[in-house]
């Protein structure tokens, strides 16, 4: 097995005395790991970042074996993250990515839409910048797992006008007249997901407790519900 591809670095774990098992996000092949020789010396350890982009190679016998990975520095992103709220969106987009997915299942959108956000968070994009960017990718992937949200029309009666709630049970978006009597158990459904409003730190909010909602029940239980203590860092970055 021979496989050559840009990729997203998302975690380094040690290995040994010295090298590392590193995990990525390419393109064509999803989520794939490799051993890299060296992983944690001086040379290597900033190169293996998360976040960074590099060209990767794969190498292995057989599919069933651990490639040895070859990396070579392409976009260096994670050094130039410098704020605290920024780290922290890159900490829990890199950690969201890799507990969410399963490995060697292609996701192009979510390789590209991951690449642009972290690069923004790299530029200097503050959390209230990125934040809709970060409720959208949570979105995508949710979609991509299965567990897409219906925000087409109201649940309960059908109309696609004035949606304000989405039902925490069903994920389907409810109009304000329809949910106005339960609104207390349902999620707020923020107007920049459905129209062109503005992405306002209270949407934002609203946006990130939407999205917590399914992601805890449908992808991050059991074992991987410890890795939302990442995700409540973020929010609080939020006030």
């Amino acid at each position: 097995m021979l496989t050559e591809t840009d990729a997203i670095v998302l975690t380094a774990l040690p290995h040994g005395e010295h090298g590392a098992v590193v995990r990525f996000l390419t393109p064509a092949h999803g989520l794939v790991a490799g051993y890299v020789h060296g992983g944690r010396g001086r040379s290597m350890r900033p190169v293996l970042q998360a976040g960074n982009g590099v060209a990767l190679t794969l190498k292995a016998r057989t599919d069933t074996q651990l490639a040895t990975a070859t990396v070579e520095l392409t976009a260096v992103r994670a050094a130039l993250v410098l704020s605290g709220s920024g780290l922290a969106a890159l900490e829990w987009l890199t950690a969201l990515t890799v507990n969410a997915l399963a490995e060697a299942v292609p996701h192009p959108a979510l390789f590209h839409t991951l690449a642009a956000l972290v690069g923004a968070l790299a530029a200097g994009a503050d959390l209230t910048s990125v934040g809709e960017s970060i409720v959208r990718y949570e979105l995508l992937l949710l979609a991509e797992l299965g567990f897409g949200l219906d925000l087409a029309a109201c649940a309960a009666t059908g109309v696609t006008s004035d949606l304000a709630y989405v039902s925490p049970k069903s994920s389907q978006a409810v109009s304000r007249a329809a949910g106005q009597p339960w609104a207390a158990r349902l999620l707020p459904l923020p107007a920049f997901l459905i129209g062109d409003a503005l992405a306002d730190l209270p949407a934002i909010r609203d946006g990130l407790r939407l999205t917590g909602h399914f992601l805890a029940r449908d992808v991050l239980n059991g074992r991987k519900a410890e890795v939302m203590a990442v995700r409540q860092r973020l929010v609080a970055r939020l006030g």
